[in-house]
């Protein structure tokens, strides 16, 4: 049986440390968070230029929008990177803000009663809160399935309407040709490749949907 937790209240100093602590956090978290955006960016930009090059010409070939997915996998893993960065910061910030400031606001009183040597275990031994996929998954819903959604809808509008309008599914796929590989091949790897990242973010949202369901308390970390 394991032995119960001895609740004790926050005198000032420590009050004044753990707020110092948190602005910290906050801070921290607001740098990384900015950070996440600009690799966003990226790849809508290059996202944007792959569509004005493709669709500068009846004539211009619909290639780019496929290269164009390379650097925007390349954002993507960049991107998860960094968010399993920011994850740490915030996960931080929440448990102080559920376990600290709410009980604060609420209870008037700071009791130590174990939230506290969670967090200090977590300074002990910092480690990630999320996997590689986790983290993709997570970004992929955020923001990347739209700017594949959009590549796809441009790359298949780029077959179908240029250089003329397309008659028979056939000629579509006759478009898709690349070189010597066949134009259903590159269609089957596009169609895989835009299935896996859905599959990723379903993947990962039912993942965060069951630890909130089976999390105890508000607010856990990660």
């Amino acid at each position: 049986m394991e032995k119960p937790l001895e609740r004790r209240v926050m005198n000032i100093a420590e009050i004044g440390a753990l707020a110092h602590l948190y602005r910290g956090e906050v801070y921290r978290s607001t740098v990384w968070r900015t950070r996440l955006d600009t690799s966003t960016n990226w790849a809508v930009v290059t996202l944007g230029v792959a569509l004005s090059i493709t669709f500068a010409s009846p004539a211009a070939s619909p290639l780019p929008l496929l290269l164009v997915g390379i650097l925007i996998l390349f954002f993507l893993m960049l991107e998860a990177r960094r968010y399993r960065y920011f994850n740490v910061w915030r996960a931080r910030c929440r448990w102080m803000e559920v376990h600290f400031y709410a009980r604060l606001l609420d209870e008037g009183e700071l009791p130590m009663d174990g939230w506290e040597k969670r967090l200090a275990d977590d300074y002990r031994h910092p480690d990630y809160h999320v996997s590689t996929l986790v983290a993709m998954g997570r970004r992929v819903r955020r923001n990347y399935l739209w700017i594949l959604a959009i590549q796809s809808a441009a790359y298949a509008g780029k077959l179908m309407v240029h250089p003329t309008p397309v008659q028979t599914m056939a000629e579509f796929i006759t478009r898709a040709r690349i070189g010597p590989i066949p134009g259903l091949f590159v269609l089957a790897v596009g169609a895989v490749y835009i299935l896996a990242w859905c599959g990723l973010a379903a993947w990962s949202w039912s993942g965060d949907r069951r630890q909130n369901e089976n999390r105890r308390g508000r607010g856990g970390m990660g």
